[in-house]
């Protein structure tokens, strides 16, 4: 199995901004991205959704920000650690209780 290759932050962004500055020159984002991706060394798919997500990111296009996509992954790992901390202190409640109660001495 071909593991994927890191491609460096400082290439992705050189990437986009090739694609964004010379949008107008292609019919289509896809098109665009083809072209620039074959240069480059790259899927052509993988810096379509680079720049989509750069437009989300300006503003230019309706989506999740990646501040906000942080924000929710944050938030929704905090949210399964505290439902799991409650399982635990549930059923250390329930134990603790049957322990504690005088029909069983």
């Amino acid at each position: 199995m071909i593991m994927p290759k890191r491609i460096p932050e400082e290439t992705k962004q050189r990437a986009i901004r090739l694609v964004l500055d010379h949008l107008d020159e292609y019919p289509n984002l896809t098109t665009a991205c083809e072209t620039v991706s074959k240069r480059l060394g790259f899927g052509a798919e993988s810096l379509r959704r680079w720049v989509r997500q750069a437009q989300v990111d300006a503003g230019d296009r309706q989506g999740v920000s990646t501040t906000e996509s942080e924000r929710i992954r944050k938030l929704e790992r905090e949210n399964r650690e505290l439902r799991e901390a409650n399982a635990i202190l549930r059923d250390a409640a329930v134990f603790f209780a049957g322990e504690l109660d005088p029909r069983k001495r």
